[in-house]
């Protein structure tokens, strides 16, 4: 499916985001490892979370739709079934990367695949930490899926992560849970902390200070509610439309504003947007609005250590940069070679194509604006945020620009074009 993007002159409207894909995800396992049914509300139909509810079902975990509402009957005390069949986790890291965590200490052996995509990112920086508390994997040429684990016996261990990674994170905490003893991780422990939040929900105790996170293991669940909020990844999209386009003015509600992932909004507003939030909710993740106004951007520079809390929305500032005036530089963004696409390489090509000049790193860019986009036809890169950032820069070029395999984007956001379509009408 292609989809042609014109330049607008106006965006105003208040968007209704989809559920947080993070913690849908997070909704669905810890549910599905509960004792008795848990319930999360508003949980994101993209694709990714169909795959992780998919390979939970064929473990003999039954989950129902009801409107907005998805009901769980935990497995508690009586363990996986043997699936049937291999589990397919599509486009979905965070599917394949947790379950490998939660399977590592469970009685059942599973193969776990994905789709061409998947299959090129790399496993062992996973498979590593869990081998060390006893896990036994099978990957293919001993970092790839396919990949096959056979529940083991765990035992707590003391672990430095080496990557800000919220998936190997939660794929430790996972394994964690059925392992002897207690496991502490300390490192770059500062990615997204969802899963540290959401466990004290189903009644788990885990330590948690800026140093390190320590859990015993053995400890039961039990079911409780999750109302998911707005995915503030998707929601960047909207508001950095906003920030650009004279005229604009967005805002959303029900939005997670858990600072773990508000870095965008806080380099946008060193750029001079003007973003104001207002938190409604606290507990187990702060929630609340955002409100957006159209205003004069600058370039800045962004750190290593700010990366972890807008990693995706890190090819959004590449277009935004071009339309800020003066340098912008990204830095220490290295994990963005080895997401759906190198988002660094689809960046770059498809700036190139719209006739940006920029400078690429191994880890980061450099773009001076302000730079005029012409439309183009872009690939996708068959990457959900690429295809999406690349609209954005649509509604700012010259021309029409048209981007190739635009249905990516139900990975994360089925509605982006129709809500895009209404935003551009107001």
């Amino acid at each position: 499916m292609k989809q042609t993007i014109a330049r607008v002159k106006q965006f105003k409207g208040s968007p209704k985001i989809p559920g947080d894909k993070s913690i849908s995800h997070r909704g669905l396992i810890l549910g599905a490892l509960a004792e008795g049914r848990s319930e999360v509300v508003d949980i994101l139909e993209g694709g990714d979370v169909q795959s992780t509810a998919r390979c939970l079902k064929q473990l003999g975990v039954h989950i129902t739709k009801n409107e907005n509402r998805t009901l769980i009957d935990g497995i508690g005390k009586k363990g996986f079934s043997k699936p049937s069949g291999i589990l397919d986790c599509g486009n979905s890291g965070t599917t394949m990367r947790v379950l490998m965590g939660v399977l590592a200490g469970r009685t059942v052996e599973a193969q776990l695949t994905g789709d061409h995509s998947l299959v090129k990112r790399p496993m062992k920086r996973v498979a590593i930490p869990l081998q060390q508390m006893g896990a036994k994997f099978l990957l293919t040429q001993e970092n790839f899926a396919p990949l096959t684990v056979t529940g083991a016996k765990l035992h707590g261990i003391d672990y430095e992560l080496k990557i800000a990674s919220a998936q190997i994170k939660t794929a430790i905490l996972m394994a964690a849970m059925s392992a002897e003893g207690v496991t502490k991780i300390t490192g770059e422990i500062g990615s997204r902390d969802h899963t540290e939040r959401l466990l004290p929900h189903f009644g788990v105790k885990i330590d948690v200070t800026k140093d390190h996170l320590s859990i015993l293991g053995g400890q039961p669940m039990s079911a409780n509610r999750v109302v998911v909020p707005g995915d503030p990844s998707t929601a960047a999209f909207w508001i950095g439309t906003a920030s650009m386009i004279p005229n604009s003015k967005i805002e959303m509600h029900g939005i997670s504003l858990n600072p773990t992932r508000t870095g965008f909004l806080e380099v946008l507003r060193r750029m001079g947007a003007k973003i104001r939030t207002q938190i409604t909710e606290h507990h187990p993740e702060p929630v609340g609005s955002i409100f957006v106004e159209t205003s004069e951007l600058n370039g800045v520079t962004v750190t290593r250590e700010e990366i972890p809390s807008l990693i995706d929305e890190i090819p959004l500032l590449a277009v935004i940069a071009t339309q800020a005036k003066g340098v912008t530089i990204v830095e220490g963004a290295e994990e963005l070679r080895v997401k759906e696409s190198d988002r660094l390489e689809a960046v770059a090509t498809n700036l190139r194509s719209m006739g940006v000049a920029l400078e690429v790193f191994p880890d980061g860019f450099r773009i001076e604006g302000v730079q005029k986009l012409r439309g183009s036809v872009l690939p996708s890169f068959h990457d959900h945020r690429i295809a999406m950032a690349f609209s954005v820069a649509g509604l700012v070029a010259d021309g029409e620009t048209t981007i190739e395999d635009a249905e990516c984007v139900s990975i994360s956001y089925p509605g982006f074009y129709k809500t895009l379509k209404e935003l551009t009408n107001p």
